[in-house]
C-alpha cells in the first residue's frame, strides 16, 4: 500500500511539473490571437455574438484544453501514433469522396452530427507528425540516399493529389509547401531538392490541366484583377477597397462599410483580414502581423531547444505550417497572391480550422513540455 502511494504520489508530482512547464507566454500569445478574432467576427456580424463569434468563442474554449491535453501526454506517445494518425487523416480524406457533401462547390466536409468535419485541414498536422517520425529514425547515412526520399514524397503527395481533386487548391498548396518545407530542414540534399523543383515545373501543364475552371479564373485574376471587375475579379478588388479604405488608423470599430454593407465576401472566413484592417487599419492589420511573429519565434525557440530530432522536426514543421496559413491568406486578400481559400489561423471562423491549428500548437507546446527527453531512432527513451 506504502508502494501504491508513493507512485501515485510521483505521478501526481510529474503531471504538476509538467503543468508548471507549459509555455505559459505561448498561450497567452495565442489566446490573445483568438480575442482578436472573436471582436471581428462580432463586428462582422453587426455588433452581435450571433451567428459567429459565440460558437467560434466555444470552439476556442475546447480546443484550449484539448490543446493542453495534447501537450501533457509523453512525447513518446506522439511518437508511437504517428504513423497511424496519418493513417485515419488519409482513411478521412478518402471517405470525402465517398460520403463527404458538398458545400459553396466543393466536397470537403464529412458531417459527424456534432461537428461537420474537414479532414483535409487534420492532415496537414497528422502529414508533419508522421514527417517527423519517419526523418528522426533515419541515419546520417540515409539521408544522403535518394531512396530513402521517396516514401515521404508520396506521404505529401497522394494527401495533396486527393485535396485537390476535392477540389480545393488552397490546403493541397498548404499540404505541398508544408511538405517540402520539412524536407528542407530534415537536411534533404541540394542535388535532391533541385530535382524535386525542376520535376514540379514540369509537372504543372499536367496540373493545370486537372484545375476546375473556377481555379483557372481566380489565377488569370491573380494576373489581372480588372479584366473582370464584376465577376471573377470582384472578391480581391472589394478587398482592395476596403484595405486602402481603412489607412493608418482604420474606421473604427463596427464602422467598416466594405464589410457591414456586404460588398465584402467571405468577410468572416477567407476575407477575414482585410475586415480587420479597414476598421483597424494599417496599425490594426500589423498588430495581428506583429503578434503572429511573436507566436513564431516562440515557436522556433522552442523546437530549437528540444534535444531529440522528433521535437525539432515537429515543432518546427507545425510552426511553418502556422506561418504557411497566415501568409497565404494575408497575401491572398491583398492581391499578391491567388485567392485560393486558405483561413487566418484563430482569426476566421470555422471549427476544423481551429481545432486543426489548436492540435498543432498543442504538439509543439508538447515538446517545450518533453524537450529533455531523449528518443533513439525507435522512439525508446535513452540516458542523457
Amino acid at each position: 500500500m506504502a508502494n501504491l502511494s508513493s507512485d501515485f504520489g510521483r505521478r501526481e508530482l510529474r503531471f504538476w511539473e509538467k503543468v508548471r512547464g507549459l509555455s505559459w507566454g505561448l498561450v497567452l500569445l495565442i489566446g490573445a490571437a483568438a480575442c482578436f478574432g472573436v471582436a471581428v467576427l462580432y463586428s462582422a456580424a453587426d455588433g452581435s455574438m450571433d451567428p459567429w463569434a459565440a460558437k467560434q468563442t466555444t470552439r476556442f474554449a475546447v480546443a484550449l484544453i484539448l490543446m493542453i491535453g495534447v501537450a501533457l501526454v509523453d512525447i513518446r506517445h506522439w511518437f508511437r501514433i504517428a504513423y497511424w494518425a496519418y493513417a485515419a487523416g488519409l482513411v478521412l480524406v478518402i471517405a470525402v469522396d465517398m460520403r463527404g457533401f458538398v458545400g459553396m462547390g466543393a466536397q470537403r466536409w464529412i458531417d459527424l452530427g456534432v461537428i461537420q468535419l474537414q479532414p483535409s485541414a487534420l492532415m496537414n498536422v497528422a502529414m508533419v507528425l508522421a514527417l517527423s517520425r519517419y526523418f528522426h529514425s533515419l541515419s546520417d547515412e540515409d539521408v544522403g540516399r535518394i531512396r530513402y526520399w521517396m516514401l515521404p514524397g508520396f506521404m505529401v503527395l497522394v494527401p495533396a493529389a486527393l485535396v485537390l481533386k476535392q477540389p480545393d487548391l488552397g490546403t493541397a498548396t498548404m499540404l505541398l509547401m508544408g511538405g517540402a518545407s520539412l524536407f528542407f530542414i530534415a537536411g534533404m540534399p541540394l542535388r535532391f531538392l533541385l530535382t524535386a523543383v525542376i520535376a514540379a515545373a514540369a509537372a504543372l501543364p499536367g496540373i493545370w490541366h486537372f484545375l476546375r475552371d473556377y481555379q483557372k479564373n481566380r489565377i488569370y485574376t491573380f494576373l489581372d484583377p480588372d479584366n473582370d471587375p464584376l465577376g471573377a475579379g470582384y472578391h480581391i478588388l472589394q478587398s482592395k477597397i476596403a484595405l486602402g479604405s481603412g489607412g493608418l488608423f482604420g474606421k473604427g470599430f463596427l464602422q467598416g462599410s466594405q464589410s457591414h454593407l456586404s460588398f465584402l465576401p467571405e468577410k468572416q472566413t477567407d476575407f477575414i483580414f482585410t475586415t480587420l484592417a479597414e476598421e483597424f487599419g494599417f496599425v490594426g492589420g500589423l498588430g495581428l502581423l506583429v503578434l503572429y511573429t511573436l507566436i513564431i519565434v516562440y515557436g522556433f525557440a522552442i523546437s530549437l531547444r528540444s534535444r531529440n530530432h522528433f521535437g525539432r522536426l515537429l515543432g518546427l514543421g507545425i510552426i511553418t505550417s502556422f506561418f504557411l496559413y497566415f501568409f497565404i491568406n494575408t497575401g491572398m486578400v491583398m492581391g499578391l497572391l491567388p485567392v485560393v481559400g486558405v483561413p487566418l489561423p484563430l482569426i476566421s471562423y470555422g471549427g476544423t480550422a481551429m481545432l486543426a491549428v489548436m492540435l498543432g500548437f498543442g504538439l509543439l507546446i508538447n515538446v517545450g513540455v518533453h524537450g529533455d527527453t531523449r528518443l533513439s531512432r525507435s522512439g525508446e527513451s535513452r540516458p542523457g
